[in-house]
């Protein structure tokens, strides 16, 4: 009976120990509630499980809606000036290389609200093939027209190096026959502006990358010059602006403000946006002088040749400004101009502002030499042009270098 009761005791004991011990143990705080076999073990505490929060799903961003904004403003260093009462119609004629001119034209006389410049090019154009694209056909339907012309830019060559075919013959290109049958194009079109009074301004081609077409467009240049001017008109050379130090073609090169960049595409034949506005550049100043130049009013006609319609006046010829100059310097009538004009010379004889005008005919080095020998003026010139001895310095004058006491 004893020995039972021992043993639920012992039971009980370890009973109470497995459990957790008594209530007061219980009363502490959950992270610190350890169980007696624990306490008697010197064991921790086990940790206290956290209750698992329900996850929030994150709220949208809410939607702003923004007003509609007007666009940007883009500022421009050179902004386009609106075409406003044109007086000046420039029209460009010519082959590929015309068209990209006239798109730097465009560029170029932006600043003249003034001025308009009109497209009348045709890609693989020139004077040779007449079957894909008559040019003289087209300026003559051009003239008659109703378009404003005030000046003709005219530019071609570049599709010209090809035989021309007058009736069963063939004549191969720059032979001297076709020289003469070409010449005879150019004239055609040079004269049909000239008898319309409307300045003409023939350009000329640039070198390209292959050498033997760009020596053959050196011979067409040349008669591009020697016929627009005396037809007339001008002639503007852009063969410089696009060449090296040798005098060869460049794909690059400086634009119109100085900076290096490149003026060709690569077939080495086109202008770059840059090369257009260069070459616009050279043709633009003959513009802007032209336009100066014109009276205000009415345009003074001026005689032409009944064969060929050029002008006969003698001012337009080559060197015609300088023979009149000359004439009213010497007190002789100038045949040509109008009767205020005779009546009052432009320019009197050149006269000396002091002292006398030594004769024409006698150099300076004579002058010099009948000096020698006469007093200190004389040995000084023998100093200085004799034996290349250096004038005394002037006090106070640049070439006293003496440090001053």
């Amino acid at each position: 009976m004893r020995l039972r009761s021992l043993v639920m005791v012992l039971c009980s004991a370890c009973l109470l120990l497995l459990t957790g011990g008594p209530v007061s143990l219980a009363q502490q705080p959950p992270q610190q509630q350890r169980s007696l076999f624990q306490l008697f073990w010197q064991l921790p505490a086990r940790p206290a499980v956290q209750p698992q929060q329900p996850r929030l799903r994150p709220s949208p961003a809410p939607v702003v809606r923004r007003s509609r904004a007007a666009a940007p403003v883009v500022v421009r260093d050179d902004p386009v000036i609106p075409k406003v009462d044109v007086t000046n119609h420039i029209v460009v004629m010519g082959d590929s290389l015309a068209n990209l001119l006239a798109d730097g034209l465009d560029e170029a006389l932006n600043d003249r609200p003034d001025v308009e410049v009109t497209h009348r090019t045709k890609p693989d154009s020139g004077l040779v093939r007449t079957d894909f694209y008559d040019w003289q056909k087209a300026v003559t339907d051009l003239l008659a027209s109703d378009q404003k012309i005030t000046i003709a830019v005219m530019m071609v060559g570049l599709n010209d190096r090809q035989p021309i075919r007058e009736g069963d013959i063939v004549q191969e290109p720059l032979s001297p026959r076709w020289l003469e049958l070409y010449r005879d194009r150019v004239d055609a079109l040079a004269t049909a502006f000239a008898a319309k009074r409307i300045p003409l301004i023939w350009v000329g081609v640039p070198p390209v990358q292959n050498a033997r077409l760009s020596a053959d467009l050196v011979t067409l240049n040349e008669l591009y010059r020697e016929r627009a001017e005396k037809a007339g008109g001008q002639y503007v050379d852009l063969w410089g602006g696009f060449v090296d130090s040798e005098n060869r073609y460049t794909a690059t090169g400086p634009d119109v403000s100085g900076q290096p960049t490149r003026l060709r595409l690569g077939d080495g034949v086109h202008f770059t946006k840059a090369g257009a506005r260069k070459a616009a550049h050279f043709v633009d100043l003959v513009i802007r002088r032209i336009i100066e130049q014109a009276p205000q009013s009415n345009v003074i006609a001026l005689p032409v040749a009944p064969d060929t319609g050029a002008p006969t006046a003698p001012e337009l010829q080559p060197g015609g400004v300088e023979r009149l100059i000359d004439q009213m310097a010497a007190g002789l009538p100038a045949i040509g101009l109008p009767q205020a004009l005779q009546a009052r010379p432009l320019a009197g004889p050149i006269q000396p502002l002091t002292g006398q005008a030594a004769p024409s005919a006698q150099p300076l080095l004579a002058s010099i030499t009948e000096a020698r020998g006469r007093g200190d003026a004389a040995d000084q010139l023998e100093r200085v042009f004799g034996q290349g001895i250096a004038p005394e310095p002037v006090p106070g004058r640049i070439d006293d270098y003496r440090w001053p006491r």
